[in-house]
């Protein structure tokens, strides 16, 4: 059972070791494509950050049963981006895309 468990070892390593150079294997293109999605996304969150600057939401907070009367308060909650971080957001997503470019 050792010997097995070296056979399957060792048939993995050479295959890394005899891959062409210059080539990318699929986990690199995997790794790469994944960068890519997040900065993108990163971008799109931060360039939304800085054309809108604010955001709201509805919260519905208190509610009570008496009875066949339902009550229920909804607050609207307002939460204002601040322009360092929509440009933080671009700068972070625009470096990985030149990280991913370069590697």
């Amino acid at each position: 059972m050792v010997a097995a468990i070296g056979k399957e070892q060792s048939a993995s390593q050479s295959e890394v070791a005899y891959s062409r150079p210059g080539t990318r294997s699929q986990q690199d293109a995997d790794n790469m494509s994944s960068t890519k999605i997040i900065a993108i996304v990163l971008i799109i969150a931060g360039v939304l950050g800085l054309a809108y600057g604010k955001f709201s939401y509805t919260k519905e907070t208190h509610e009570a049963k008496v009875g066949p009367i339902e009550m229920s308060v909804k607050d609207k909650e307002t939460v204002n981006v601040p322009v360092w971080a929509g440009v933080g957001c671009i700068v972070i997503g625009a470096g990985l895309l030149l990280a991913g470019k370069r590697t």
